[in-house]
């Protein structure tokens, strides 16, 4: 029975190990794009739904595009604000977790 033995340089670890990551870091890119154009394409469904609604001329009507501006405003401070907040929860729970591994790791 023979045995093969592969032998792998450390170079050539790190360039298959670049190459790997650059590979993730391309499928992250792609699923961070797409959900991206799905976010776009409702926030613009729904600003669109609830703004425009004459369509007996081609121009678009100073209330409609004062409301679409509103509305995109009002998503992005919305989005920023539940960032913030999710932030906040995370900055907490690492603090609790923190503390509870401070005190078990504590001699009684």
């Amino acid at each position: 029975m023979l045995k093969t033995i592969l032998c792998v340089s450390p170079s050539d670890l790190r360039t298959r190990g670049l190459a790997m990551a650059a590979q993730v870091t391309e499928s992250d890119q792609i699923k961070q794009f797409k959900e991206f154009l799905g976010t776009y394409n409702k926030l613009t469904e729904n600003c669109f739904m609830d703004c425009v609604k004459d369509f007996t001329t081609r121009e678009v009507k100073a209330e409609e595009t004062s409301c679409s501006e509103s509305c995109l405003q009002k998503y992005l401070k919305m989005t920023q604000r539940i960032s913030m907040r999710f932030q906040e929860y995370h900055i907490q729970q690492n603090e609790a977790l923190a503390a509870k591994a401070g005190l078990l790791g504590q001699p009684r």
